[in-house]
């Protein structure tokens, strides 16, 4: 008897043991499938950014009419398609049905490289080697609206990368194999759609590498700053500010050290999201979110628009103009740059964001302008408007032109004469040196349904 008993406690315990194993076999595998499937989204997610640059370097090579400006965008090209064939090789997919994506894209990087040694020379293209680039440059597009596509699908969780590599191995039926494969390959059909892109503004980033000019030279405390936000967000509610410890979100306030208030009301729980930041120099209002969700819309972009510039002037920034703008999720994202007579400043630049159904700002930065604005000796002008024009292909359809200050590396500012047009169907902006004469900068914009954007 109790044999048997000993016999079935340790039966009990060995299938206790084999369920525990199986468990964490089990979990252990979901892990290992979820880890894989996040480095293969890495890896499609490189890829594709590695092509859209692609595309936007050929567009502006088309348009450039600068030896130097080429070089160096037929550079950029090389290595950014040599890396998009890289990260395409490690793709869970079969290489011979690439093999047109990886060619292609051979074909790019040695046909920039013939034509950077070409201007190295001294020789402007030709009109065949145009018509090539624009070849390249349809195809680059075509190939960039699959992999967006693409992706869209496996956001939303309709194509599992480790699956793809898992039906590779098993030999699943062919349309399951090559579900990510045929998306690749269609190189031959026409190209319309442009990439979806990340909107910030043309210059922002080079901006936010100097060291800030717009804050003024006080030190301000906690109460100050406390102080300083509630008077920038109004007296319409009693504002609870409570101070966000110091080292968290960071990245927000870039290289502005600050104080962060937690924002939240008497019909609000604190920490639900929305923040204010102060700069511990010169008390100045760096950032403010409050990230409420928006149920319907009630009012225009322009209407958003015009809400959001009033708003700026009445926290003392005047001389804003409005440039570029996103609508997003009930809300208007909107760029303005800085003026100065009929300068565009655009490395002072603020952007605002506006809930459409009321108009409330739900969304302030103004780190760019805090790093950029100063008081400056602007040049005149060396060279003339048409001498400029003279500068720009002659096929460039101008819809308008001004003078604008862009940052140029660093802490560099140059002035130029800013050209908007059209080139074979797509919009441009070219920057022209007004002091030098050279061609300084290319951004190319898309306008949809949401705003406009610039790249």
């Amino acid at each position: 008897m109790n044999r048997n008993r000993i016999t079935s406690a340790i039966l009990a315990i060995a299938l206790l043991a084999v369920g525990v194993w199986g468990t964490y076999q089990y979990q252990l595998k979901n892990e290992y499938k979820t880890a894989l499937n996040n480095d293969y989204q890495r890896l499609f997610y490189d890829t594709k950014a590695h092509i859209a640059n692609v595309q936007v370097a050929l567009s502006k090579a088309l348009l450039s009419d600068s030896k130097e400006q080429n070089i160096l965008l037929m550079t950029q090209i090389m290595q950014q398609a040599n890396m998009a064939q890289d990260k395409l090789s490690q793709m869970p997919v079969s290489h011979s049905d690439i093999s047109k994506t990886q060619k292609y894209l051979t074909q790019v990087a040695d046909y920039s490289y013939a034509l950077v040694d070409q201007h190295l020379e001294g020789k402007d293209l030709d009109s065949k080697q145009r018509e090539a680039l624009f070849k390249l440059q349809d195809y680059s597009a075509y190939l960039t609206r699959e992999m967006s596509s693409l992706h869209d699908k496996i956001m939303k969780g309709e194509v599992t990368l480790s699956r793809v590599e898992q039906g590779e191995r098993k030999g699943l039926r062919k349309a399951n194999e090559n579900m990510l494969n045929t998306s690749l390959v269609k190189l031959e059909e026409e190209m319309t759609k442009y990439p979806e892109l990340i909107y910030d503004g043309p210059f922002s980033d080079q901006v936010m590498n100097m060291k800030p000019k717009g804050l003024g030279e006080k030190k301000v405390t906690v109460e100050e700053a406390k102080i300083i936000a509630q008077n920038f967000l109004g007296d319409k509610q009693t504002w609870k500010l409570t101070l966000f410890e110091e080292g968290e979100h960071i990245d927000k306030v870039a290289t502005i050290p600050s104080h962060t208030f937690i924002i939240s009301t008497e019909n609000s729980r604190d920490g639900a999201g929305s923040y204010i930041s102060v700069s511990k120099q010169g008390g100045q209002v760096v950032w403010m979110v409050n990230p409420r969700s928006v149920s319907r819309i009630s009012l225009s972009m322009k209407q958003g628009q015009d809400r959001a510039l009033k708003f700026l002037e009445e926290k003392g920034y005047k001389g804003m103009e409005p440039n570029y703008s996103l609508r997003y999720d009930g809300t208007a994202l909107f760029n303005f740059a800085y003026s100065e007579g009929d300068v565009t400043v655009y490395p002072d630049l603020i952007k605002v964001k506006v809930a459409l159904d009321n108009g409330e700002i739900v969304g302030f930065d103004a780190a760019t302008y805090l790093h950029a604005h100063h008081k400056r000796d602007i040049p005149k002008a060396a060279i003339t408007q048409e001498e400029a024009r003279g500068k720009v292909r002659l096929d460039f359809d101008i819809d308008s032109v001004r003078l604008a200050i862009i940052p140029k590396g660093g802490s560099k500012e140059v002035l130029c004469y800013e050209f908007k047009g059209k080139y074979k169907g797509s919009d441009y902006i070219v920057y022209i040196n007004a002091l030098e004469g050279k061609e300084e900068k290319i951004l190319q914009i898309i306008q949809d349904e949401n705003g406009t954007l610039t790249f």
